[in-house]
C-alpha cells in the first residue's frame, strides 16, 4: 500500500495494546494523534525513541495530542518493554501487519547485507478531523519529537536533544565566571613581586658594621697614643733628675 500523504483520510484500524485494551482510530475522534511506527521492541535506536516520546508526553498531552506507538511485537513483548522503561502510552500490536501495511510501512528490509520484511520506522500526525496533517516517512530518533511538538505549536525541554545545548551554556557561563577570578589572583599576586626588591635595600645596613670596627680601631690609637707620650714625658724627667 502507498504511504498516506498530508490531507488523505488516516486508515482506521482496531488492535489490542500491551494491556490487552482494544485500540481504535475513531476513539480519539476530535484530537490530534501522533501514531509512530518503529521496527521492533527494546531494541537500541527503538528504545531511544520510545523513551523520548515518554519524557515529552505531558508536553504533547498538553497540545491536545495522543501517542500510539506500533510495532508487529506481540503484547506480552509490548508490556515488558513497556514495564522496562515506564512507557506512559499505548503500544499496539500489530502482529499481522494490516495496520503497517495500510499506512506503507511494511516492506522489505536490509541489515549487514540480510534481507527481510519488516517495519520501516515513520511518524504519522493524525488531525482531530481525522486526516493527515503531517508525515516523516524516515525518521531520524535525534530530535524527531521536538520536531513533532513544533508540529503540534507545543514547545519541549525534557529529551536529550533539548537538554545539551543547555548544559553547554551552563559550562560557557561557568567559565566566563571563572576567567575574572583568575584575572583578579593574578592582579592581586602581581604587587607582591613588586615588593621582594625592598629586602635588597635592607642589605646595605649590614655593612655599617665594619665601620663601627674601623672606628674603634682609631679610638684604640688614640687611647695609646698619650699612654706613650707619657712615658716619654716620665722618662725626661727622671733625666733631668
Amino acid at each position: 500500500m502507498p504511504m498516506p500523504q498530508a490531507g488523505d483520510a488516516a486508515p482506521g484500524f482496531q488492535l489490542p495494546d500491551q494491556d490487552g485494551n482494544t485500540v481504535t482510530l475513531s476513539q480519539f475522534a476530535g484530537k490530534d494523534v501522533v501514531l509512530y511506527f518503529y521496527p521492533k521492541d527494546d531494541t537500541p535506536g527503538c528504545t531511544v525513541e520510545a523513551c523520548n516520546f515518554r519524557d515529552e508526553h505531558s508536553a504533547l498531552t498538553a497540545a491536545g495530542a495522543v501517542v500510539l506507538g506500533v510495532s508487529a511485537d506481540g503484547t506480552a513483548s509490548h508490556r515488558k518493554f513497556a514495564t522496562k522503561f515506564n512507557l506512559s502510552f499505548p503500544l499496539v500490536a500489530d502482529t499481522g501487519h494490516t495496520l503497517s501495511d495500510a499506512y506503507g510501512v511494511w516492506g522489505e528490509k536490509s541489515l549487514y547485507g540480510r534481507k527481510f520484511l519488516g517495519i520501516t520506522r515513520a511518524t504519522f500526525l493524525i488531525g482531530p478531523d481525522g486526516k493527515v496533517k503531517q508525515v516523516w516517512p524516515k525518521v531520524k530518533v535525534d530530535g524527531h519529537v521536538a520536531e513533532v511538538l513544533a508540529a503540534l505549536g507545543a514547545r519541549g525541554g525534557t529529551t536529550s536533544a533539548a537538554s545539551a545545548p543547555a548544559k553547554k551554556a551552563s559550562t560557557k557561563k561557568a567559565a566566563a565566571k571563572k576567567a575574572p577570578a583568575g584575572k583578579v589572583a593574578r592582579s592581586a599576586a602581581a604587587p607582591a613581586k613588586k615588593t621582594a626588591p625592598a629586602k635588597k635595600k635592607t642589605a646595605p645596613a649590614k655593612k655599617k658594621a665594619p665601620v663601627a670596627k674601623k672606628s674603634g680601631a682609631k679610638n684604640a690609637r688614640a687611647k695609646k697614643a698619650p699612654v706613650v707620650k707619657r712615658i716619654g714625658s716620665t722618662g725626661a724627667a727622671k733625666k733631668g733628675r
